[in-house]
């Protein structure tokens, strides 16, 4: 007789265990939380003192100082860093870091202890601050975020347009940008258009020990013409003229900034420049900061008013990359990969823009009064 089989003792029921709620520093790495910390950590500072004067305007530089060197690292030290990767990372610092030091140097020495080159002098921001507002000193703290988050914005209007008196100021600045991006993306669209080929020629190979020796003598030439630009940008928490002391730290605090950055390669801003094409190549690297450093000369001597180098660089980025492609008749796909490069640099510039606005509007009532007449009046 067949023997019958057991029944199988159902399982115990276990116990219901509450699953831990997740936050949003669950999802970031231990190096990204760290950031994030100094980020609060750094809005909570900047809510403590901007009631003092004198403590603010040193709590801001420090943080545009190298909010605004690390996001236009790209335009400036972006081609260098990248081509220049088998050098060692203090040379080049002790290399661009020098040339900072004399220029600055010469500003101050020659204007009288003004470090932008008379930038400031223009009507809006000739005014040394004397009172602050918690948004003036968080706008480069949200610059900051903005550059960890790889987008290049413009320093110009995210760090400027909070300290303007007037909504006129702000509109020079974005028409003489807009004309600098036309400028820019037209003259790097026909040299790349008409010299493709010829450019191609001479990337091929090894490259020979001079075009690093030029690259090298450009970069700095391009590096002290963005500095003529855009120190502004930085100095304009502090005094319009420094004292020696206080041109020793101003000066001292950038040196070093400057040493982190050459130290962590321009960090994670720099994959702008990465994925562009054939910007590893000292020759290629070498041609893009000549016409960078020309335009931005030009722009310098038109006027003393402040414009946003990041919209040059971006438009000249832009011009290049479609010059190439059409140069090289690629395919389809390739043209729409880089449409889609040129369209989200404009939008991440677009989004800078947007931004520095609406905090420029939220600071000053002079700006709400003038809109309000705008509209209503």
């Amino acid at each position: 007789m067949a023997k019958l089989k057991k029944a199988k003792k159902p399982a115990p029921i276990k116990p219901y265990k509450f699953r831990r709620r997740y936050n949003i520093l669950d999802i970031v790495d231990q190096k990204e939380k760290k950031f994030l910390y100094f980020i609060a950590f750094s809005l909570l500072l900047a809510g403590l003192v901007y009631p003092y004067a004198s403590i603010a305007m040193w709590v801001g530089f420090a943080f545009a100082g190298y909010s605004a060197i690390a996001n236009d690292s790209i335009q400036t030290l972006g081609t260098y860093i990248v081509s220049n990767e088998d050098k060692k990372w203090y040379w080049q610092w002790l290399f661009m870091g020098s040339i900072f030091l004399g220029t600055v140097f010469y500003s101050w020495y020659v204007f009288d202890g003004d470090v932008t080159y008379q930038r400031l002098s223009s009507k809006g921001f000739d005014q040394t601050i004397d009172s602050f507002v918690y948004l003036q000193l968080a706008a480069p703290i949200i610059l900051l975020l903005l550059t960890r988050f790889r987008i290049p914005v413009s320093t110009t209007f995210m760090l400027l347009s909070v300290f303007t008196v007037s909504s006129g100021a702000i509109v020079s600045m974005v028409s003489k940008s807009l004309v600098g991006y036309v400028a820019a993306f037209v003259a790097a669209f026909i040299i790349y258009l008409a010299l493709t080929k010829i450019i191609k020629k001479f990337v091929k190979g090894e490259a020979h020990g001079a075009w690093i020796v030029a690259q090298w003598i450009i970069s700095g030439f391009l590096w002290h013409t963005w500095l003529a630009q855009d120190l502004a940008n930085i100095a304009v928490y502090l005094p319009r003229q420094l004292e020696t002391w206080e041109f020793i730290a101003f000066a001292g605090f950038i040196f070093f900034g400057l040493g982190f950055l050459f130290y962590m390669k321009g960090d994670k801003i720099q994959n702008i420049i990465n994925e562009k094409s054939d910007v590893r190549d000292v020759r290629s690297a070498t041609i893009i900061d000549l016409v960078y450093s020309i335009i931005l000369y030009y722009f310098k001597e038109v006027n003393n008013i402040p414009m946003s180098t990041t919209w040059v660089f971006v438009g000249l980025l832009a011009g290049r990359e479609l010059g190439m492609r059409l140069r090289a008749q690629d395919s389809s796909q390739k043209f729409a990969k880089t449409f889609g490069l040129i369209g989200r640099d404009i939008a991440s510039v677009t989004v800078g823009l947007i931004i520095s606005v609406i905090l420029a509007v939220a600071i000053n009532p002079v700006i709400q009064d003038e809109i309000i007449a705008f509209f209503f009046e």
